[in-house]
């Protein structure tokens, strides 16, 4: 599924059986490019990539699919997996972001590039910490970070470690609100922020496949503790947004001073005049809080794939990964050191020195669940 939509609603994906793009056979310099991401990152690649890349590779046109989402991306791979039996043209040569573990076996079948073997100029700029496999190619990301009004609290005095904002929130009772974190990403993962505050700041003590229901009662059971500290100073005596739109609507209307936001979400609001220019954000320095990067893949048996690369090489450069910033809202997949100074400057409080993630699956379930429990009892998790 897409991750989230921001401020808009958009048309769902057929349900049941996945209708694909309709195909035709690759064109010679055409690289065919797919995507299952949310609309605006289509809309950046169709206004800002794809006429920049193309004044660059003269004979290269890009051609830009949308494939509805995880599941379509998916079945495109499933395709080209079998393209490779039959030794034909999988009609697909770029995935915008996608699993390469996926489908099962495609890395051990060759289907996609290794991106660290592939000769790129600009793979060395890459950001480590943004790194999962050698066959994908980390470009953009997104983390949750704290948005804040400068007008009420100043830069300077901004919290930087989790102590310190616990402080801060029982200080200006009212003042801070999370969402459910069923119900969005950024309060979803300033509740992930607590579990690792509870167990050594360490998140690789979770991985996807070590939940058990005494170690999720004990490591979950301390983070509870934590929240339950500070929901009497929270928003309207403990109330809770019911989405990532509506934390930013509050701090919009000057209701709250403080409150989690996905970095890409929050930079666009302000861009587009949704949070006025006077907002501040602002990273954690203990630990930050969770975020992820979208990972492009480039398939081996794509009938262009040699312009892939290129394109997977030109996604790299300063310029485009100082579009991401500007433009998209999103953190570069390369490390800052290779964004431009002025960007560097600009974006200063929100460099992170971590990029801290949490496992799905049977942890997803057990958070959500053990939080309207033990720190919400009282709020119907159906309203």
């Amino acid at each position: 599924m897409k991750r989230r939509a921001f401020l808009i609603s958009t048309a769902g994906t057929v349900a049941g059986m996945m209708i694909l793009p309709k195909l035709s056979f690759a064109a010679e310099g055409q690289i065919d490019w797919y995507t299952g991401s949310d609309a605006n990152v289509l809309d950046f690649w169709t206004n800002s990539v794809k006429p920049a890349f193309e004044a660059a590779n003269a004979g290269v046109k890009l051609n830009l699919v949308d494939a509805g989402d995880n599941a379509g991306i998916q079945a495109i791979a499933e395709r080209a997996m079998a393209a490779m039996q039959t030794n034909t043209d999988p009609q697909a040569d770029y995935f915008e972001h996608t699993d390469p573990r996926l489908p099962k076996g495609a890395i051990e079948a060759g289907l996609y590039v290794n991106m660290k073997e592939a000769g790129l100029s600009n793979y060395s700029k890459v950001n480590p910490l943004a790194i999962d496999s050698e066959y994908s190619l980390p470009y953009r990301g997104s983390q949750v970070l704290l948005a804040y009004d400068t007008t009420k609290l100043s830069a300077a005095d901004a919290p930087k470690t989790w102590d310190a904002l616990v402080t801060w929130i029982k200080a200006n009772p009212g003042q801070f609100v999370y969402n459910r974190p069923d119900k969005g990403g950024s309060g979803g993962n300033f509740v992930r922020r607590a579990i690792h505050q509870a167990n050594g700041l360490d998140p690789k003590a979770f991985t996807v496949d070590n939940y058990t229901e005494a170690f999720g009662n004990e490591a979950l059971g301390k983070a509870w503790e934590l929240l339950k500290d500070i929901a009497p100073s929270l928003y309207d005596n403990g109330a809770y947004s019911s989405g990532n739109t509506q934390s930013i609507q509050l701090l919009a209307q000057g209701v709250v001073t403080m409150t989690p936001v996905w970095s890409d979400q929050v930079l666009q609001a302000i861009d587009q005049g949704v949070l006025p220019e006077t907002t501040g954000i602002v990273q954690l320095q203990d630990l930050a809080l969770c975020g992820n990067f979208s990972r492009a893949v480039v398939l081996s048996n794509g009938k262009n794939r040699d312009a892939a690369l290129k394109l997977a090489d030109f996604i790299l450069t300063e310029e485009i990964q100082g579009a991401i910033l500007s433009e998209l809202g999103g953190f570069p997949g390369v490390s800052w050191d290779h964004v431009s100074a002025d960007l560097r400057e600009k974006f200063a409080d929100i460099i992170p020195s971590s990029i801290p993630t949490f496992p799905s699956g049977a942890w997803e379930v057990a958070v959500n669940d053990g939080w309207y429990r033990n720190v919400a009892p009282t709020i119907d998790r159906k309203s």
